[in-house]
């Protein structure tokens, strides 16, 4: 997403459980199929003496989460709907000591056309949305639907939803054909993944 803004930012993704080796001015929290406020999580990136401010990337919207993360130490909540543009200069502004808060279009949220969507995310080549890459990512990693709807917010019926939808997009009519898929295409994470993009800071 971020590739055409080399000369504005330099990308490093790091695995949450990996120190941050260089010092960096902004980490942006990316929720992709996980807990939107691991606090512990948070806590821990807020509090690496390489990180200068945290920002939370997701699709959830609530102000009650946007509090939580605030509270716990991050400068920043930045919705997936944002353009790559808006999400270059939220982290200009992070970066530069500003608390930064957007949600972006709400509408055009996670069940939005990935054809519509800025950016990239594992699944989207075979036509998933985000929101359901992530549910079949979270069913993947072995969630049942209640646990998939503590983690995302959704409802019973909303995730059923998406899950029908991603199964007949993906060709699969069974939870373990969906596990085998997720596994085959990227969408159970893996630790240490590491890509930097942009030159090397002076």
């Amino acid at each position: 997403m971020l590739a055409s803004f080399t000369e504005r930012v330099l990308v490093v993704e790091l695995d949450l459980g990996a120190e941050v080796e260089q010092s960096v001015d902004v980490a942006l929290y990316d929720c992709f199929a996980a807990h939107p406020l691991h606090t512990d999580d948070l806590a821990r990136l807020v509090a690496q003496s390489t990180v200068g401010a945290v920002a939370v990337y997701t699709w959830t919207t609530r102000d009650d989460l946007v509090d939580q993360a605030l509270a716990t130490g991050a400068r920043g909540w930045l919705s997936k709907s944002l353009d790559a543009t808006s999400v270059v200069s939220a982290l200009e502004r992070l970066a530069a000591g500003e608390q930064v808060v957007d949600h972006g279009d709400v509408a055009a949220g996670p069940g939005a056309d990935p054809e519509q969507t800025v950016g990239d995310w594992p699944g989207r080549a075979a036509g998933l949305s985000p929101r359901q890459a992530e549910i079949v990512s979270l069913i993947a990693q072995g969630l049942s639907n209640n646990e998939i709807c503590e983690r995302t917010y959704l409802t019973l019926n909303t995730v059923k939803s998406y899950i029908r939808e991603a199964y007949r997009t993906i060709g699969v009519t069974t939870r373990v054909q969906a596990v085998l898929w997720g596994v085959e295409h990227g969408l159970v994470p893996t630790p240490e993944r590491r890509t930097e993009l942009g030159p090397e800071p002076d």
